[in-house]
């Protein structure tokens, strides 16, 4: 499958190296403060190169040309921040084929820390990982006894439906454990539905991938199908979403806004600036609609609550989001090789960046049998993008909210929903 440009966190469609062709023609001044910033620094890449060279005739034991250029390239994203990130041939292609919504793996979202160490940000739904109990939070340290590689990453986890593979799992409280997994061929059904009650549906958006949006339709035309009658309530759940596409999130917030604007993203390329606003159509027709939230709620997870939010269509209850309020673009490279890279923020539709600080619900709720946050959260992360609105002050991860398993939460939720619809004058 050919590699496409592709947009985590928005949609911003454009090749790094086309920019300056779209650019109107600078002033005298402006023109010669653009040359010098694009002006090779040549004294810096001849240090690189004698490192290079050094390493290639003196180091210990032969490395490979293309070993030792990919290892630099991983090292040029690698303290930019988290989600900035070096994919070789073979992760490019996984990475393409999670957003299509297939693969041969364990069924788990992971982002890779300094240590080298793998944190999970959610096992996906029905997903062998889920199924063995691992959770967002957790940080795997070595995959079949070998620890993490910087080379490799997650990729040993990915190989043929039906062999096993162990991960160690180190999680807070607990002392370091092993889980086994089977490897499944994982079909990412991303949204799930239901009736909660007569009038009160419910559906589950687990990530944002290619065809979310119009599945979310789709279940929602099922939904009122099946009531019969218009909806009285929607609940959206979006616990443990890590995000995905941004494409989806803005067509079901289009879905359910008549009008108003949904996200805008600025970055310091002139058409990493864009603008999404809702058209007129709402196939709720203003029914009451609740978000579920928790710690595992990132990225365009976050796009989507903020923006039935701020364009006061819903209210959010569960616990603080994770606080992901960057973009990344994925931009594939000749060889197969793509980059990944955080090229703006985003910002919700009253101008807010939740970056590092995520959403804090109307209505909060608490998990039952635990009373601390989980500490899991973008602010959490090693060398972050640091948020607008994120206090220098505090305590890396001090602000995090709660990962919420299992169906109170669904409960509580649906209990205010309930209360929402009787004050609804439809």
């Amino acid at each position: 499958m050919r590699l496409r440009p592709l947009i985590l966190a928005a949609s911003l469609a454009f090749a790094l190296p086309a920019m300056a062709q779209q650019n109107a023609a600078p002033g005298p001044a402006a023109a010669m403060d653009e040359r010098r910033s694009r002006h090779v620094p040549l004294d810096e890449i001849r240090y690189f190169v004698s490192i290079y060279n050094a390493i290639r005739e003196a180091y210990v034991e032969p490395v490979a040309d293309k070993q030792l250029m990919h290892s630099a390239l991983r090292g040029l994203l690698l303290d930019l921040d988290p989600h900035s990130v070096y994919f070789d041939a073979e992760a490019a292609k996984d990475f393409n084929e999670d957003t299509a919504g297939a693969y041969e793996g364990v069924g788990v979202e992971l982002q890779q820390q300094p240590g080298p160490v793998l944190k999970i940000i959610a096992p996906l739904e029905g997903g062998p990982a889920e199924r063995a109990g691992l959770r967002s939070g957790d940080i795997i340290t070595a995959i079949d006894g070998q620890a993490i590689s910087d080379a490799t990453g997650s990729t040993p986890l990915r190989g043929v439906a039906g062999s096993e593979v162990k991960v160690t799992v180190q999680r807070e409280g607990r002392a370091l454990f092993e889980v086994s997994l089977k490897r499944e061929r994982i079909r990412l059904q991303s949204v799930r539905s239901r009736m909660l009650e007569p009038g009160f549906g419910y559906i589950r958006i687990s990530r944002f991938q290619t065809g979310t949006g119009e599945d979310f339709g789709k279940a929602l035309q099922t939904l009122q199908t099946q009531a019969g009658v218009p909806l009285k309530g929607l609940l959206i759940d979006l616990r443990g979403n890590p995000g995905g596409l941004l494409g989806p999130a803005v067509k079901i917030a289009d879905d359910l806004l008549d009008e108003g604007l949904i996200v805008s993203t600025r970055g310091r390329a002139p058409n990493s600036e864009i603008r999404n606003h809702a058209k007129p159509g709402d196939l709720l027709a203003g029914a009451p609609v609740m978000v579920l939230l928790d710690a595992g709620s990132a990225s365009a997870s976050e796009v989507l609550a903020a923006a039935l939010r701020d364009n006061h269509r819903a209210r959010i209850i569960g616990s603080r989001s994770f606080g992901k309020g960057s973009v990344q673009s994925f931009l594939p490279l000749p060889n197969g090789d793509a980059v990944k890279l955080t090229t703006a923020r985003y910002y919700t539709p009253s101008g807010r960046s939740i970056q590092g600080v995520g959403i804090e619900p109307d209505v909060v709720l608490l998990p039952e049998n635990e009373t601390a946050p989980s500490r899991y959260s973008e602010a959490s992360l090693p060398g972050h993008l640091q948020g607008e609105d994120e206090p220098e002050s505090k305590l890396a991860g001090e602000n995090a909210g709660h990962v919420l398993p299992g169906d109170a939460p669904i409960q509580a939720a649906l209990a205010e929903l309930k209360r929402l619809a009787s004050q609804n004058p439809k």
